[in-house]
């Protein structure tokens, strides 16, 4: 009895281990784009999008990949996407030309259902449900660029209201996850010149500005990605051409207040992500990715390996990462 209790014992202790150290499964796909655009379904049904107009999906958890070229536009860097199921999917380009394309028949036919002026140059997209949503794109004329969405993205306006931007200032389409929305509002988290949170609230339809503490005041500088973590707003970033920096490049907003992190991710970061299933953030970069259980307090670093987009499926069953050379990636514990 003994030997068979303390056997337990060693299973369970093992077991417990075992899930506090994940790691990435890296999953062969066949494309080598950058892939910047990410937006899993679940942990089956997995959508990217990167440069040379890529699209790329799985509906076998990675076994097996469907792929090509949006509308033909091989040219064109689509970072942002956000999927609804098998089928349906809207993607974003990031550069020119600035336009919106969305797919109803699992990728084999893209539309073109909105485009932008020559200035134009979206930085991401965030959807609340299968038919609000919005894309960030940089300022234009002193003012940032919002579109929204209110049929799936199947057409696009202007926000009716679209804060100040100053001269510099920028979103970093690194992962498109420069901006959130919850169910009080939006968060944009900006770069460059300076970085500031931006924040928009539903009820009263207005914005509000506060400058943070992130490293600013270079263009490769400011955040990158922002989570919302119950009420707290998690930012990470750093410089990009610095990928070991690990000066001011994470930040914790809550309570009207900023904070640094007690230990920080280790180095830039450019994507975030907020498994609420399994209270869990994650930041990932070129260098490798971190992890949280405390809300940003703290960061532990368990992967070199380098990805630039993270986030967590629609049914929260899984996490996914994205990064260069075609890389895609599934959490495992």
């Amino acid at each position: 009895m003994i030997k068979q209790f303390f056997l337990a014992i060693g299973l369970l202790w093992a077991c417990f281990a075992h899930a506090q150290n994940p790691q990435w499964k890296e999953i062969n796909t066949p494309v080598k784009a950058s892939l910047r655009g990410l937006s899993p379904v679940s942990d089956q049904i997995c959508w990217a999008s990167g440069s040379g107009g890529t699209w790329l999906k799985t509906i076998d958890g990675g076994l097996t990949w469907e792929y090509g070229v949006i509308a033909g536009l091989d040219t064109v860097d689509f970072r942002s996407i956000q999927a609804f199921d098998a089928q349906t999917a809207v993607a974003a380009s990031a550069g020119q030309p600035a336009v919106i394309y969305r797919t109803e028949d699992g990728g084999k036919t893209w539309g073109k259902v909105h485009q932008e002026g020559d200035l134009a140059f979206f930085d991401g997209i965030a959807f609340s449900g299968t038919n609000t949503g919005y894309v960030i794109g940089d300022p234009v004329d002193g003012k940032w660029m919002i579109l929204e969405t209110s049929d799936g993205g199947r057409s696009w306006k202007s926000l009716a209201s679209s804060p100040d931007a100053e001269a510099g200032e920028a979103a970093f389409a690194a992962s498109a996850s420069s901006l959130t929305v919850g169910k009080d509002g939006l968060v944009l988290g900006t770069g460059g010149s300076v970085s500031n949170l931006h924040l928009y609230d539903f009820k009263t339809m207005s914005w509000s500005k506060m400058k943070t503490p992130m490293i600013q005041g270079q263009p490769s500088e400011g955040i990158f990605a922002i989570a919302q973590v119950g009420n707290a707003i998690i930012a990470v970033g750093g410089d990009y051409t610095k990928l070991e920096q690990r000066e001011r490049h994470a930040f914790i907003y809550k309570n009207a207040a900023f904070s640094f992190p007690e230990s920080m991710p280790l180095g830039y970061r450019s994507g975030i992500a907020f498994w609420e299933k399994n209270n869990l953030i994650l930041a990932v970069g070129p260098s490798g990715s971190d992890l949280s259980s405390d809300e940003g307090k703290n960061w532990e670093n368990f992967s070199t390996t380098g990805y630039h987009a993270v986030k967590v499926s629609s049914d929260q069953k899984a996490i996914w990462a994205s990064g260069s050379s075609g890389r895609i990636g599934i959490l495992v514990k």
